[in-house]
Formats: C-alpha cells, structure tokens, sequence
C-alpha cells in the first residue's frame, strides 16, 4: 500500500512542476496575454522572417505582435494585420519595417513613428513599408562584385 501513495505522490509532483513550467512558458511568450488592441494593416514586398505571432517593437520595446498573414492575389504583396496595444497612438505617417536581431537572431516587426499631428485608427493601413532584406543576396553581390 505505501508503494502504492508514493508513486501516486510522486506522480503528483510531476504533473505539477509541468504544470508550473506550461504556466511559466505561456506567461513569457505573451500566450496568456489578454492585452487588448487596435488593428492595422501593412502590405510588404517580402515578409520573410516573420509570420503570426511576431512581436511588433517601437524603440525596442514591444507594442503589439503580427496577427495575420495573407497574400494579396492582385499585388502579390504580403498583407499583414498588425495589432497595437491600447495606450499607443501612432502617427499617420509612421512607417514599419522588418528588422532583423543580427546575423543570427531572428526578426521583428519595427515601427518608426513619424511627426504627424493625426494618429492611425483601428483599422487603417500603414503605406509606408519596408520588407525584409535578404542577407544571402547582399552577400551574392558583395562577393560576385555586382554593383
């Protein structure tokens, strides 16, 4: 019978330190965030890098994250759906770019907050945009000598 508590006890305590790790791990990725927001829209030559979930910074702190990802068919251009936390007003002529941590870190969203005296709402669409650099393509035309 006491084999039989202590696997039990046992047993208990792994689900609970999982538990406390799932918690842990949900907590810090913004997985049990229900920070509320506003939707924008930007539209990218490539998105490369980044994909839902992506965390939208502004002066390196993050302001929101990449809820959406489609192609448009017509431009065939990468439409992304951006959603800012509440409390950030961005002016209307703010731009967004995709940046990368470094050589090998991966990439963000960055928004660049413009002078307007007019802030983007719910809804609107980002016009200035920046897509990803491809750091393969660069190098190609370091190394092939293209100028």
């Amino acid at each position: 019978m006491s084999e039989n508590a202590t696997e039990v006890a046992v047993g208990g305590a792994v689900l609970a330190v999982a538990a406390a790790f799932l918690f842990y791990a949900l907590s810090s990725t913004g997985g049990m965030s229900s920070s509320s927001g506003y939707p924008l829209t930007a539209s990218f030559r490539s998105a490369e890098g980044i994909g839902v979930g992506t965390d939208v910074r502004m002066a390196g702190v993050k302001v929101g994250s990449i809820t959406g990802m489609d192609l448009n068919a017509q431009t065939f251009r990468a439409e992304a759906t951006v959603q800012i936390n509440n409390g950030i007003e961005l002016p209307d002529d703010s731009a967004i770019v995709i940046s990368s941590e470094g050589l090998l870190g991966g990439n963000f969203v960055e928004i660049l907050p413009g002078g307007s005296a007019y802030n983007y709402e719910a809804g609107d669409e980002i016009l200035d945009t920046q897509g990803a650099v491809s750091l393969i393509s660069l190098l190609m035309k370091f190394v092939g000598g293209n100028e």
